[in-house]
C-alpha cells in the first residue's frame, strides 16, 4: 500500500501563513495542497497580551492579527491571491497564558504549574479570503498526570519544549503526560481540522 505522504499533492490551493511544521503536517495529512507563507514578524515583543485582555480574547485576537498581516504581505508581493490561513495556539490554566518557554528554566516552571492539573489549549483559526475574514476557535481541556522533578529535567533535555504553547508537545514524548483530554487533538497539535475544514468550505475550498 501506498503511504499518503508520498503521494504528491495539486498545486496550492491556499497559503498557510505559519512556519509550524506541525500545521504543515496536518494539512497535508488530509490531502489539501498549500504554500506556506513566511511573513515578517512585526518589530518588539513577540504576541504581547494586551492589558485587560482575556486569554480567550487573546487566543482569537492574534490569530485574526497574523491572517491579516498574511494578507498585506501576499499584496504587496504580488503574489497570487489565494485564500489564506493562519492559527494561533495558546495553553491556558487557570485564566493565565502559558505561551513558549524563554529557556529551560522557564520551561522547568510551565511544566510544574501543568503537573497534576487540568488546562485549557485554544486554537483560533483565521481564513482571509476575498474581502472577508472566517474565524472559528476550538478549546479541549487538557488533563496532565504528575510530573516528578526529574521527569520534567528529562523532557526538557530533550528539547522538546521549546518552542511550543505550554511546554509540551502532545504528539510527542509529552503525550505519555496527558491523562486525558476532552475536544480536539489536532486542536492541540496546533490546528483543528474540523473547524479548519469547516472555514475552508466556507471559503469555497473543498475539503478532500
Amino acid at each position: 500500500m501506498t503511504d499518503t505522504a508520498d503521494i504528491p499533492l495539486p498545486p496550492a490551493r491556499l497559503y498557510l501563513a505559519s512556519a509550524s511544521p506541525r500545521r504543515r503536517e496536518l494539512l497535508t495529512q488530509i490531502g489539501l495542497a498549500h504554500e506556506v507563507l513566511l511573513v515578517p514578524a512585526p518589530p518588539g515583543e513577540d504576541e504581547p497580551q494586551h492589558a485587560g485582555e482575556s486569554a480567550a480574547d487573546y487566543v482569537r485576537r492574534t490569530a485574526r492579527d497574523k491572517a491579516l498581516r498574511g494578507r498585506d504581505w501576499m499584496r504587496s508581493q504580488g503574489l497570487a491571491r489565494l485564500p489564506l490561513l493562519a492559527a494561533d495556539t495558546t495553553v491556558i490554566l487557570a485564566g493565565n497564558v502559558l505561551g513558549k518557554p524563554a529557556d529551560r528554566d522557564d520551561a522547568m516552571r510551565i511544566l510544574r504549574a501543568l503537573s497534576g492539573s487540568a488546562h485549557e489549549v485554544h486554537t483560533a483559526v483565521a481564513v482571509w479570503t476575498g474581502d472577508e475574514l472566517l474565524e472559528a476557535v476550538s478549546v479541549t481541556e487538557v488533563r496532565m498526570r504528575d510530573l516528578n522533578a526529574a521527569e520534567i529535567a528529562r523532557y526538557c533535555d530533550s528539547g522538546e519544549p521549546f518552542g511550543k504553547a505550554g511546554a509540551y508537545g502532545i504528539q510527542g514524548v509529552a503525550g505519555t503526560f496527558i491523562s486525558h483530554i476532552a475536544g480536539s487533538y489536532t486542536g492541540v497539535m496546533g490546528l483543528p481540522l474540523f473547524e479548519t475544514a469547516n472555514l475552508l468550505r466556507a471559503a469555497g475550498i473543498q475539503v478532500p
